[in-house]
């Protein structure tokens, strides 16, 4: 039986995963215009990407005056076996654009894109090649390199590390750019590497930061999402004891995390939540063609870095001077 679209993402919003929609194939249930988006299991309220996108949704909801559950909503996955049920579900229940929120939904959208060939799909980080989806992907590099600036005139002990989530690409990007920042400020720094295998382990962050920390590195850069909330533990731990130590932030301003101890120096801030309601704005409009794939940079104002109180004007003043070298193309920023 057919069903109403206000009644049917009412039923799919946030908390209700678990229940399944009806239909088969690629047939549409609804009238009207709606977008939805699929989590990672690090969640909506991981405060780095998860987050941001649904903040996107927000935002392009107030925009076009529709409210969470009618026009716009999210489901969240507890695992990534949960990725391909919760895209196919939304798209049988109707929705118009179907976002999947981070690199590791490549292989999902794929397969969920070929069968419902009516329905619009989006992967948030990632490329994957399909007429009916767009790919967004971003110069995570650009902003990294600022965070590397940043890192390596903070520093006292001339010694910064690096905590990635995986090791892929786009994490490779943000590996590349901190350290061509670092180093174009003193190119004998020390950076430690190593990254956790995993976004959504804060007991893994905080135990590398921990030895990172105790190694000698008084500012770590991290790029691994929920993985990053035990690095700004141990941070805050570390500063209550009186170790002078702070931590970057990635994909939005991470400056709440560090208190009350103030140990967030600034924030790579990756425009997930402009891009996704840019791109719902696009689909709306009938504007979106599917089979591209967008990128937002420095120039498109897709990464920065926060200007955060942390930071002396000599810092900002030659974050400045870098930004604006990396938008006129002096200076390029290395990817890997």
């Amino acid at each position: 039986m057919m069903k109403n679209k206000m009644v049917l993402f009412s039923a799919l919003a946030v908390s209700t995963a678990g229940l399944a929609a009806c239909g088969d194939g690629g047939e549409k249930k609804n009238e009207g215009f709606s977008v939805a988006m699929v989590a990672d299991k690090g969640g909506i309220d991981d405060k780095s990407f998860n987050q941001s996108a649904w903040e996107g949704l927000k935002a392009y909801g107030e925009k076009e005056g529709v409210k969470e559950g009618e026009g716009y909503s999210y489901l969240q996955s507890k695992a990534q076996q949960d990725y391909q049920p919760n895209l196919s579900r939304l798209a049988r229940g109707g929705a118009d654009l179907v976002f999947g929120i981070g690199n590791t939904f490549n292989e999902d959208i794929k397969t969920v894109s070929s069968q419902f060939k009516d329905t619009q799909f989006a992967i948030v980080d990632n490329v994957v090649e399909g007429e009916n989806v767009t790919s967004i992907t971003f110069k995570e590099n650009e902003g990294a390199y600022l965070a590397g600036i940043a890192a390596a005139m903070q520093t006292k002990s001339d010694h910064v590390g690096f905590i990635g989530g995986m090791q892929m690409d786009v994490i490779e990007r943000f590996r590349a750019g901190f350290i061509a920042g670092a180093k174009s400020i003193n190119p004998d720094i020390q950076v430690d590497v190593q990254f956790a295998e995993d976004f959504a382990a804060p007991e893994k962050g905080q135990a590398i930061a921990a030895g990172m920390y105790g190694k000698g590195a008084d500012v770590i850069f991290h790029a691994a999402g929920g993985t990053g909330n035990g690095i700004f533990t141990e941070a805050k731990n570390r500063k209550k004891n009186g170790e002078d130590v702070y931590v970057i932030g990635v994909d939005r301003d991470q400056t709440e995390e560090g208190m009350p101890e103030g140990v967030t120096l600034t924030s790579v801030v990756k425009r997930v939540d402009r891009a996704v309601a840019d791109v719902a704005g696009k689909a709306k409009a009938g504007e979106l063609k599917g089979g591209e794939t967008l990128r937002y940079g420095m120039k498109e104002d897709g990464v920065d870095v926060v200007s955060s109180d942390m930071l002396s004007d000599e810092i900002r003043n030659e974050l400045k001077k870098a930004k604006e070298d990396v938008i006129s193309g002096k200076i390029s920023v290395p990817e890997r």
